[in-house]
């Protein structure tokens, strides 16, 4: 590979290996410092989108990565850059997402001299990363370019590792920055082996998946507890991108069905929607009775925590055997009350008990009963959904959920739907009926913070020709608001739901609600903006609209070109006491339909 300077071979060598090892996308923000890595890019066939902001730039390479399963890498100049890159990283550690960060830095002999924009960056981002490596001094060496090379490889296939997720190389630059000539990268060196590099990857790496077969002791003893168990439940907490890419919901359901268990779905699961959502053994409304239902005897877990706190504390007051299915053997699960943590991806460990099971007998499986009892407090659950939904209902008592309820059964078969933290999660697993669509449904629920959702959901959308929906609070919109250039930087259209209660509707659920001062100003701390002006700022088209007109708008925006933003108003603390209200009135429904077996 020819190169005028040491910085520019040194950029052309890396960005040459990854994107030989398969890496199709990056996000770049302006600098100097990153110069040699910037011009690499632009010459590669790697897909560039260009962002300004950094801490934008990472939550959209998260979302693209979140959407894809594969790394999306990150570019920066030095200092405090690099730190704006910090809450995404750690989100997909938490989440297991694959990013691939590459921060330009000072050389070594600059750092610690008060140089300007130097800051300490070895090892920023502490053990919230994979791997980290520090990459040496450009130089046209033969060893040192073997190095590099080889150094993106490993760090390619770390952010795919198991588990998945943010991968960190600090790179240092010496000036001249800029492709410009100089004698220190003799014409020779593009010959060497080093230099040429190979047609393919430097090095080949292929990372296996934790699995365990049929055979397994693990397989049989998890068999044997399914086979004697009267009262079976699975529960299918959010899943990382990987996950998402191995699973396998027909063999999830066929066990499932095959024992008699329920199939608790969290949104974020991959399993509430999808073929065979809607007819086979999936519930999504456990929220309104997992309180209510019977206990479990024994619990099949796989996928991160549910967002479901009442789903969460009935299974941690749960006198049961509770198998955690994680191929990387991690601990998720903060109630502490697991019995069996299998440490292999869960469609290996449900395939080999399936297979298991069609020798097991017929008599294997739960009482009759068990798995209607729960179909029976889900249908009661969704009626009263339903009811609440109606207009007359709805002009009365608006409320958020009911525009939860109206994105997930209005959207579009197929397509990716975002929804941001605090309420509109919430709200999407409490409402949101399971569907036989193929709806891509994604969260920020590893650090499980407001930051960053705008650019994740533009960052997924850029990733796939499936329309985009994207729900948010008003708080997380003005939060991320400088993510909004991405609609036009990066080519990506969206219909954006914006429920805006003028601030941290979610603080009406905790106790200091009750304490006036400081539960305004310093908990709900009401705002007062106006979003029209924010969505003309960036060329977005804007409407305000009632609760009750919300699905006509949002089917309005579906078959419309460009992004939209629908801003449905409500008052905070009146959905709140009605989410209480359908809350009561449920719980009653259920204790009815179970009482009388309807």
């Amino acid at each position: 590979m020819s190169a005028p300077n040491r910085a520019t071979l040194w950029g052309r060598t890396l960005v040459d290996e990854l994107e030989k090892g398969g890496l199709e996308a990056v996000c770049v923000s302006p600098g100097s410092r990153s110069t040699p890595l910037t011009v690499a890019f632009a010459e590669s066939d790697v897909e560039v989108f260009s962002q300004l902001d950094e801490r934008s730039a990472a939550y959209f390479a998260l979302g693209r990565a979140r959407r894809t399963g594969e790394p999306t890498a990150l570019v920066c100049t030095s200092g405090t850059a690099a730190a704006n890159f910090h809450p995404a990283v750690i989100e997909a550690n938490q989440a297991r997402v694959p990013l691939l960060v590459l921060t330009a830095d000072r050389p070594h002999e600059l750092r610690d001299s008060g140089a300007n924009q130097t800051i300490d960056q070895v090892k920023l981002y502490g053990d919230a990363v994979r791997w980290y490596a520090e990459l040496p001094d450009p130089e046209a060496d033969e060893r040192k370019v073997r190095s590099l090379r080889t150094t993106a490889a490993r760090a390619l296939a770390e952010t795919v590792g198991t588990p998945a997720g943010p991968v960190h190389l600090n790179c240092p630059f010496r000036k001249p920055l800029e492709p410009t000539e100089t004698e220190d990268v003799p014409d020779s060196f593009a010959e060497t082996p080093a230099g040429r590099g190979r047609t393919v990857a430097f090095v080949e790496i292929d990372r296996g998946r934790p699995t365990l077969e049929a055979s397994s002791d693990a397989v049989a003893d998890l068999v044997d507890a399914l086979a004697a168990a009267d009262r079976p439940l699975f529960v299918a907490g959010p899943a990382d991108p990987v996950e998402l890419c191995d699973l396998e919901p027909a063999t999830v359901f066929a066990v499932a069905e095959r024992v008699g268990a329920p199939v608790l779905a969290d949104p974020l699961s991959g399993l509430r929607f999808g073929e065979g959502a809607a007819d086979g053994p999936v519930l999504g409304g456990y929220d309104a009775y997992a309180d209510v239902a019977p206990e479990p005897d024994v619990v099949v877990r796989f996928g991160a925590s549910p967002t479901s706190k009442p789903l969460r504390t009935t299974l941690a007051a749960a006198d049961a055997d509770q198998y955690l299915l994680d191929p990387a053997g991690a601990w998720r699960e903060a109630t502490f009350t697991a019995t069996d943590l299998l440490a292999a991806t869960p469609s290996s460990v449900l395939a080999g008990v399936r297979e298991r099971l069609r020798s097991a007998g017929d008599d294997a499986g739960a009482d009759d009963e068990w798995l209607e009892r729960f179909e029976r407090a889900e249908r009661a659950r969704w009626r009263c959904r339903d009811e609440a939904l109606e207009p007359s209902a709805l002009e009365r008592d608006p409320f958020e959920g009911a525009v939860l309820a109206t994105v997930f059964a209005e959207a579009p078969d197929p397509a990716t739907v975002v929804v941001a933290n605090s309420m509109p999660i919430r709200d999407a697993d409490r409402f949101a009926r399971p569907r036989d669509a193929e709806l891509t449904v994604l969260g920020n629920r590893g650090a499980s913070g407001i930051d960053g959702t705008t650019s994740t959901a533009l960052g997924a959308g850029s990733a796939t020709d499936d329309p985009l929906v994207f729900v948010t609070g008003d708080l997380s919109f003005y939060h991320d608001s400088n993510g909004l250039l991405a609609v036009r930087r990066c080519g990506v259209d969206a219909t954006i739901v914006l429920l805006d209660n003028d601030g941290g509707g979610i603080f009406h659920e905790l106790p200091i609600a009750d304490f006036e001062p400081p539960f305004t100003d310093q908990f709900e701390t009401p705002h007062g903006l106006e979003f029209d002006r924010l969505a003309a700022l960036y060329g977005l088209e804007f409407e305000r609209v009632d609760p009750v007109d919300f699905a006509a708008a949002y089917r309005r925006s579906l078959e419309s070109e460009g992004t939209q933003v629908l801003a449905v108003r409500f008052d905070a603390e009146a959905s709140h006491r009605q989410r209480d209200v359908l809350a009561e009135r449920t719980e009653t429904a259920v204790a009815d339909a179970l009482e009388r077996g309807r």
